[in-house]
């Protein structure tokens, strides 16, 4: 009789193994000492780049360059010093102070004929349309003949509407004038600055519209 084999099975189950992933540790981004250290990243890394760009601009700006842009916005200085007679003549000691010093840049200024409308169109003509000109040149002059048409603006309303001397539209004139006396100084001396140190002054109501034309 032929034997038959026995199956011995075990008793004893076998354990079902449990395999762990192991991830590795993912920062909370919503972690506040996560957020402030990149913040404290990206702002002295903006303040860097930012530094490192205005000092190559001021050094790679060729002096003659500076020159030529500082003295195209002396034309809307010196056409706005009309706007200022009203403020003289209130305080007669400011202007003595402020623009004893230019008298004689002034008074051969104006002892030319046509001085504004020469000293405009040989600005226009003569750099801003003239590709020889670097970018630079062109745009600071461009700037400040865009502010030079503006200044003219309100001049041509005055003689349009004619406010009179006396009454509301007077103090209206007196008030307009005195504002775009104060801005076309302000405008001038933060772009003379600007230039000095081989910087590019831009101009509120003023850059967009001379950046178009280059």
């Amino acid at each position: 009789m032929a034997s038959i084999p026995l199956l011995h099975l075990s008793s004893a189950t076998p354990k079902p193994t449990i395999t762990i992933a192991r991830f590795p540790l993912i920062p909370n981004p919503h972690s506040p000492l996560l957020k402030w250290n990149t913040i404290s990243k990206s702002k002295s890394k903006s303040t860097a780049t930012r530094m490192s760009y205005n000092q190559n601009r001021g050094t790679t700006t060729p002096a003659t360059d500076r020159l030529i842009s500082a003295v195209a916005y002396t034309l809307p200085f010196f056409n706005s010093l009309q706007y200022g007679r009203f403020l003289f003549a209130q305080y007669p000691k400011l202007g003595r102070l402020l623009f004893d010093p230019l008298l004689p840049i002034i008074g051969l200024y104006r002892s030319i004929p046509y001085s504004s409308f020469v000293a405009f169109f040989a600005l226009y003509l003569g750099v801003v349309r003239n590709p020889s000109f670097s970018h630079y040149v062109r745009f600071n002059s461009m700037q400040a003949v865009t502010l030079d048409v503006l200044l003219v603006v309100p001049l041509l309303l005055q003689r349009i509407f004619s406010p009179g001397r006396a009454g509301l539209g007077f103090r209206v004139v007196v008030w307009v004038h005195t504002a775009l006396f104060v801005f076309s100084v302000l405008c001038f001396v933060y772009s003379l600055v600007s230039c000095v140190l081989g910087r590019t002054p831009y101009l509120p109501l003023v850059a967009d519209a001379a950046g178009r034309q280059i």
